[in-house]
């Protein structure tokens, strides 16, 4: 393990954010993954490139012969219940989880392995990665069992406007102060109105389904939470740059189309997630002043 590969991502990662934490943490992964290639009788091969943002995923076979996949991250707040929703999913429409370990720093997966694994992304066009996503979150929306561990999507929405103001802060003049300001009051009020509550992956895009021989496509690297279906397809719209710009409200009618979702109400949730992008992705500003309510 002395010579053990970074992925890029892993390794941009820690370059960009200059944390002392995740220097540490990358620093002690060799002994991290000796404990576990034992502790689950792993023959492991090198990590994934590009890899994640902040984790380390490498193909495994145990001593059955099972092909696998190890997944070593850093723990960070939307990771927080990937294990969890995997469990409750049990393989309907995402990877099966085959077994966790969890220390203060770390999450330790072992996953169904993929084969051939390729990406969506590389695989589809975009009209027909919006069937796939659309299918794909329609199961995995399901009331989540009482006592359940995970976090609304109010939280999660309240973060990331408090985190956008912060920003705004920083860069006064970077945003319309009007749009900034209805885009937040909607970003904050929507969760709270929704007639329905499901389990979310909220990261689902054409990069995170994955080519299987189990099921056609599999889902991998969810970011649970509990709140409204309607915001669930959204990172993959922001992911489908050029659509976005061309026209907006037509992508949001076609994804409400195929989800059977309010089309009015998915445009106001990419609205009030495009301003909350603006700042680190300066097209979507165009984006969201055509979006803006009236």
């Amino acid at each position: 393990m002395a010579a053990l590969r970074i992925p890029e991502n892993l390794a941009a990662t820690a370059e960009r954010t200059g944390l002392p934490e995740i220097h540490d943490w990358i620093a002690a992964l060799p002994r991290v993954l000796t404990d576990l290639t034992a502790r689950w009788d792993l023959r492991v091969g090198a990590p994934f490139q590009p890899g994640g943002q902040c984790s380390w995923v490498a193909p495994a076979r145990d001593t059955s012969g099972r092909d696998l996949v190890l997944k070593v991250g850093w723990s960070h707040t939307e990771s927080a219940h990937e294990a969890d929703g995997l469990r409750l999913w049990n393989g309907d429409g995402s990877v099966h989880l085959h077994a966790q370990r969890v220390t203060p720093d770390t999450t330790a997966l072992l996953l169904e392995r993929c084969v051939p694994g390729s990406a969506l992304a590389g695989l589809a066009a975009e009209p027909r990665q919006d069937v796939i996503v659309a299918g794909l979150l329609r199961r995995l929306w399901r009331e989540p069992p009482p006592g359940h561990p995970f976090r609304p999507l109010q939280t999660m929405c309240d973060e990331w406007a408090a985190e956008f103001e912060q920003k705004l802060a920083d860069v006064p003049g970077q945003l319309d102060p009007g749009l900034a300001r209805d885009g937040m009051e909607l970003f904050r009020a929507l969760p709270s109105t929704a007639t329905r509550a499901v389990l979310l992956c909220t990261d689902l895009h054409a990069e995170n389904i994955l080519a299987a021989d189990r099921e056609p496509w599999l889902v991998v690297d969810p970011k649970p939470y509990v709140g409204d279906p309607t915001y669930d397809p959204l990172q993959h719209m922001l992911n489908c740059r050029d659509r976005l710009a061309q026209d907006p409200h037509g992508f949001a009618r076609r994804m409400a189309q195929l989800l059977e979702l309010d089309a009015e109400r998915l445009t106001r949730w990419l609205f009030a997630r495009c301003v909350q992008e603006s700042i680190d992705a300066p097209m979507l500003r165009d984006v969201a002043r055509r979006l803006a309510p009236a």
